[in-house]
């Protein structure tokens, strides 16, 4: 049975580099493919000899159809898919509208919708997705996050061969200072731990370096946070799983999200991993 994953999002968020990070980690890539045609490809790829295992469908406004049409029949497409698919998974893509405004000004891009200015187009093609972000199993919000990030998101996510029987959980690091992830399940806050920044000798590493984290988990409270935590996380993970979830992502923040909860999420990711499943981390911030 062939893996599907069904990319779409906001128009500027980054298909483009989700399309091509997904082609290099072994995903047959379909962009643009027109809704109407999503169906009876899929059963192309399902029919007997086919060697295709995993499937990307990269969907933004299809060839031939106006924008409100293409997006009105998205949602129905991707219900009949999940009914005759086991393994469907639908990736959204979203960014800030701000963000969104000024990556088509520094491009000078026609939005795909065009129904006035970019502002207007923008909340036109929000309001149309709206169905299709409430099917999403995995949202990625791109605000913060440069082409590089987000192949690094992709590769996490979607670089293995696991079907969608599994929950694939992730830890994210961020700092307060740079605003709270959009896009994750779980929010924890480690600012009531000592800051390594204060500390000059220590000031310019960050939780990637050994002084950083040796210092952070020597702390008996950043100890008993993770066992809280841990204890916390790993009775209700399955029940998430029970729960039909296929993604399940936990930030960790401090201020600047460069010592502390990078130390932290690295940490948490190799307890939770002891349960069976690898759990990869991200850190936002680190670099800022």
């Amino acid at each position: 049975m062939s893996e599907f994953l069904v990319v779409t999002g906001m128009s500027g968020a980054g298909r483009s580099t989700a399309a091509a990070s997904l082609e290099d980690i072994g995903w047959f890539v379909i962009d643009n493919l027109p809704a109407a045609l999503i169906t009876k490809m899929a059963e192309m790829v399902e029919l007997p000899g086919s060697e295709i295992q995993r499937v990307a469908l990269v969907i933004g406004r299809g060839g031939g159809s106006t924008g409100s049409d293409y997006f009105e029949d998205l949602p129905d497409v991707l219900d009949a898919l999940r009914e005759n698919r086991r393994s469907v998974r639908v990736l959204f893509l979203d960014a800030s509208d701000d963000v969104l405004i000024r990556r088509y000004e520094g491009t000078r891009r026609r939005h795909p919708l065009a129904s006035g200015g970019v502002e207007e187009s923008i909340a036109d093609e929000r309001r149309l997705l709206e169905p299709v972000r409430e099917r999403a199993d995995l949202l990625v919000d791109t605000t913060e996050l440069n082409s590089n990030q987000l192949r690094a998101r992709i590769f996490e996510s979607f670089g293995d061969e696991r079907g969608a029987e599994h929950m694939r959980t992730s830890v994210v690091s961020f700092g307060y200072k740079y605003g709270i992830p959009l896009d994750v399940d779980l929010v924890l806050d480690c600012r009531f731990l000592p800051n390594p920044y204060w500390v000059e000798d220590l000031r310019p590493f960050s939780g990637l370096d050994a002084p950083v984290r040796e210092y952070v988990l020597n702390l008996p409270e950043a100890q008993e946070f993770l066992q809280r935590v841990d204890a916390l996380l790993t009775p209700i993970l399955p029940s998430f799983i029970r729960e039909g979830k296929s993604y399940l992502t936990i930030a960790i923040g401090c201020t600047g999200g460069r010592h502390r909860s990078v130390v932290l999420a690295q940490a948490l990711s190799d307890r939770l991993s002891v349960h069976g499943q690898p759990v990869p981390v991200f850190h936002r911030d680190v670099e800022r």
